[in-house]
């Protein structure tokens, strides 16, 4: 029987990976035993989530890229699979959000969530999965998504578009890639407690209480339950889940009924 954490020797690409989940992401990886190699715009972001891994041990290399060119990000994933002679698992954790009415939202700022959300997200996915082709030994993506991608977002339209838009593209090469045993999934965590959301998603006492209100289990996730999640859908047991969706949310996107339970 596999081991569930069974990665050691493996590379992973890790965008998003100087903070949050990110961070989170390659923290956890690198003690399993992977190479991480973080992609982000900010390499001072990354050298420090470096050092956090090499000083556990770990192995990691830093590559500053901007995920909307797909120029650069092809040349970052030629760069790791020289270096490290393989590529076996993306993670596209890099995001980008903002609070907005829709009738407020300017082209520039359309362009900036759905670049690194989508384009992004496909940029990275199509050249790790190249590069997985040409490796012979299959491999595994995994995109970071929204539960609002299934129901909307108020106030976050440009953000809810892009992360439709990938569980799209996750379920397309999920039948596209299987015959290359390339499993691609999708990872949906609800409202997560990093120092960007609580910047960004609740950045009053009151903003916090309402959306805890609305989470059934009274809580926000953590970013290690998520990155278990994250690490299960990657690891050979998950070798037959394929174009699948994991929700981790407390059950906060099913809480949509007309009415409201009294406490107990």
């Amino acid at each position: 029987m596999v081991k569930f954490g069974s990665i050691s020797g493996k590379t992973v690409l890790i965008t998003g990976g100087g903070t949050g989940l990110g961070r989170g992401f390659a923290l956890r990886f690198a003690a399993e035993g992977a190479h991480v190699a973080l992609v982000a715009r900010r390499a001072d972001r990354l050298e420090s989530v470096a050092g956090e891994v090499r000083a556990a041990g770990g192995a990691a290399s830093v590559h500053p890229v901007d995920i909307r060119q797909a120029n650069l990000v092809n040349d970052a994933v030629a760069q790791i699979v020289d270096s490290t002679g393989r590529l076996d698992i993306l993670i596209n954790s890099a995001a980008g959000n903002f609070i907005s009415r829709a009738e407020n939202m300017s082209p520039n700022g359309w362009k900036a969530v759905t670049g690194i959300v989508l384009d992004g997200a496909f940029h990275c996915a199509s050249a790790a999965g190249r590069a997985m082709m040409q490796g012979g030994e299959g491999g595994k993506i995994l995109s970071v998504v929204a539960s609002y991608a299934w129901v909307g977002g108020p106030g976050t339209v440009h953000s809810a578009s892009a992360k439709a838009g990938v569980i799209a593209m996750t379920k397309t090469l999920a039948v596209e890639w299987a015959c290359y045993r390339i499993q691609v999934n999708a990872l949906c965590p609800g409202f997560v407690d990093t120092e960007q959301s609580r910047e960004v998603l609740w950045p009053t006492p009151e903003g916090r209480e309402r959306l805890l209100a609305r989470i059934p289990a009274g809580r926000f996730g953590t970013i290690d339950e998520t990155v278990e999640a994250g690490l299960y859908l990657c690891s050979p047991v998950a070798d037959y889940i394929t174009g699948e969706v994991l929700t981790i949310d407390g059950g906060e996107w099913l809480n949509k009924g007309a009415f409201v339970l009294p406490n107990v």
